[in-house]
């Protein structure tokens, strides 16, 4: 329906804007026109470079991840022990709570 603007479209429309603005007011329309044109532009390219720029370390952590091997747990080692010695496991520990959670009655009564 409605093509592309063509020079006498653009004739019409700058007659209809100097008759409704006046030949003093169209030139700072313009100006305000193209500083808003100019910004929207150095938004846009500023927001394009910000996307760019986190996709850029995105895959740049990616590709540490796949080349670094995985952290290795740390490796229990024993502690020597003098022979004869017992280890903390190895001695039974008198309480009122055996391993298994159940209460024991430790008072012998009537």
């Amino acid at each position: 329906m409605f093509g592309p603007i063509g020079m006498p479209e653009m004739l019409v429309i700058l007659v209809i804007a100097l008759l409704i603005f006046g030949p003093r007011k169209l030139p700072e329309l313009g100006k305000s026109l193209g500083r808003s044109l100019a910004e929207f532009k150095r938004a846009s390219n500023e927001l394009r470079n910000t996307l760019e720029e986190e996709v850029r370390l995105d895959e740049q952590r990616e590709q540490a991840a796949r080349v670094a091997p995985p952290p290795q747990p740390p490796v229990a080692t024993e502690t020597p022990v003098a022979p004869g010695v017992p280890v903390a496991a190895e001695v039974a520990v008198a309480t009122d709570t055996p391993a298994d959670g159940t209460k024991v009655d430790t008072n012998p009564g009537p």
